[in-house]
């Protein structure tokens, strides 16, 4: 199982990022998929995540500014970022669970997202 997330990088306060992560899964649709971050000095937190029916959740630092999707046929999940804030800067995981809730069994390689004020 890989998980390859992407679309990291450094962008200025205010500023939009797009993140993917390409899941190298069997029944790519029969999993719940996460976003976590982790900054340095913190724990990892959850983001965002949707269920195999495409319900959403976010953490309450980030909604309404961020949206989460995915692509089934692509094997593909997104985080779209906008307004961003130095706050936001942190490595970003994505995740995948054969769980409707609870522990993510599987996990990618981190993208770092950078943002300046």
């Amino acid at each position: 199982v890989q998980l390859q997330a992407s679309g990291g990088g450094l962008v200025q306060a205010g500023g939009s990022l797009r993140l993917s992560c390409a899941a190298s899964l069997r029944s790519f649709s029969d999993y719940r998929m996460g976003w976590f971050r982790q900054a340095p000095g913190k724990q990892r937190e959850l983001v965002a995540e949707i269920t195999t029916g495409g319900s959403t959740d976010y953490a309450n630092s980030v909604k309404g500014r961020f949206t989460i999707s995915r692509v089934n046929a692509k094997n593909t999940v997104y985080l779209e970022m906008n307004s961003l804030k130095p706050e936001d800067t942190a490595v970003y995981y994505c995740a995948a669970s054969t769980y409707n809730v609870g522990n993510y069994n599987y996990w990618g390689r981190g993208t770092q997202v950078t943002v300046s004020s």
